[in-house]
């Protein structure tokens, strides 16, 4: 069994700068390396009969699914964990935050261990069969009541439309909250939900769920439902390891509110003091706590647990856009490698193949692999960076500036094309060549670095 110690960012359309809607996750893992490889799973490529690596479960799957992107192991071995993509209907979704519970729920609703579903299994079982953002959220409903889980997680899903955050509870039970439209939310590994409105419109959950807190006295606060407080955990482990996260990012998008970095109910729904864009969002999934006490590379003995780290394998912004046609709306942000290094490239969705930089990663060390680029660049990068912070922040801009510039033009063509899929995924390769060519360089300038201040000269 494998837990990726994630951090979740969500965002409303009316967030964000051009009304898209944003489900992002960076993905995270142990001191040990995971590569990551991007691909476009067809039609005809989509299991028919499903068999899970960690327990037994098996399934047969519906026989009309979409394509849809993702983002799985290079070994395959331990099961596909596809992670996060976007489906040919626009409907996105990112799967798995490794999330936190309590004896209380366990001990009446155990996980299923035998033959429950987890975060190796969710993206397959459900991305390719929903059409909209609160379908997903119906579907992963059902298959965790009728096979249970082996783990507590929490997804999130988005369309043109809105944005849902659903976090599974004890083996069988689940609930799920619409983000309203002008708010965001970010999730670090604990349960996350607050305030829970059983009879909203904008929320969803299992059948039970309220008659088992009630039944079974569960709820520590007469007049509220804090799903955080009933189902989740308030360790210490949480307010050094979680909390400081979230606390950071709030304070960065919502100004300083006086709350602290070991706060144990840091708000879940949030509202940004102005509208956010992608940048922003690279930006705070990078993050070390700069500007405080906390960044560990000012201060040795930093006690909290940043959202960038060694540990990075992937990060994604999913985007549905909404001021463009259908046929470009979904753009798949993605970068491989720890956050502190790397660079997000617009990768359309509606497409073919994926670029080779990205798709063949090998499952040992080749530098052709932008997944093992980017470790080595921050193998170097990282003994050195405050000096050379310039120049991987002069790095990422240009990746950013040389891709966009690229989507702009394609945005404005893609209708002349004959076969739109085949051309967006011609930009996609020049969008990744753009990035490889680009991070060579920055290595080439770290290694550089590295050789004229070495220890051992005279």
């Amino acid at each position: 069994m494998k837990y990726h110690t994630c951090t979740t960012f969500l965002a409303g359309k009316k967030a964000t700068i051009d009304g898209s809607t944003i489900v992002c996750r960076v993905e995270d893992y142990s001191n040990n390396f995971d590569p990551q490889r991007f691909v476009v799973v067809k039609p005809e490529m989509q299991p028919r009969h499903y068999e899970s690596k960690t327990t037994k479960f098996t399934i047969d799957l519906p026989t009309n699914p979409l394509r849809y992107t993702a983002t799985p192991d290079a070994d395959s071995s331990a099961g596909i964990f596809g992670a996060n993509g976007i489906n040919s209907a626009n409907v996105s979704m990112t799967a798995t935050e490794t999330i936190t519970s309590n004896p209380r729920i366990l001990s009446l609703d155990p996980y299923n261990n035998e033959d429950g579903i987890g975060e190796e299994d969710f993206l397959t079982l459900v991305l390719p069969y929903v059409r909209t953002a609160k379908q997903a959220v119906e579907r992963v409903g059902q298959l965790l009541e009728k096979y249970g889980t082996y783990e507590a997680n929490g997804m999130a899903f988005g369309d043109q439309e809105e944005v849902w955050y659903l976090e599974t509870i004890g083996g069988h039970h689940w609930a799920a909250v619409r983000i309203p439209d002008d708010a965001y939310v970010i999730a670090p590994n604990r349960l996350n939900i607050t305030h829970f409105d059983f009879l909203a419109n904008n929320t969803l959950c299992s059948t039970d769920l309220k008659e088992l807190i009630d039944r079974n006295h569960l709820n520590p606060e007469p007049n509220d439902y804090n799903l955080r407080l009933i189902f989740g955990s308030s360790t210490v482990r949480d307010t050094r390891y979680n909390n400081p996260r979230a606390w950071y990012v709030q304070r960065c998008l919502s100004g300083d509110r006086g709350n602290q970095p070991t706060d144990q109910m840091l708000p879940f729904i949030n509202y940004p003091q102005r509208k956010i864009t992608i940048q922003e969002i690279k930006e705070i999934m990078s993050s070390h706590y700069q500007g405080t006490n906390y960044d560990p590379y000012t201060n040795e003995d930093a006690p909290f647990r940043s959202i960038a780290l060694n540990r990075n394998l992937e990060l994604h912004i999913l985007q549905i856009r909404n001021n463009v046609n259908p046929q470009i709306s979904g753009v798949q942000w993605l970068a491989f490698g720890p956050n502190t290094i790397n660079a997000v490239v617009p990768f359309y969705t509606n497409i073919q193949e994926t670029p080779q930089h990205y798709c063949d990663t090998k499952t040992t060390f080749d530098i052709q692999d932008i997944y093992w680029l980017n470790h080595t660049i921050m193998a170097i990068a990282d003994q050195h960076y405050q000096k050379v912070e310039p120049m991987i922040e002069d790095f990422s801009e240009q990746v950013m500036t040389q891709t966009l510039a690229l989507q702009h033009q394609a945005d404005r063509e893609f209708l002349t094309k004959d076969d739109i899929a085949e051309f967006l995924s011609k930009v996609n390769g020049q969008m990744a060549e753009v990035s490889y060519q680009e991070s060579m360089k920055l290595l080439g300038k770290l290694v550089n670095y590295g050789f004229m201040n070495a220890r051992l000269k005279y």
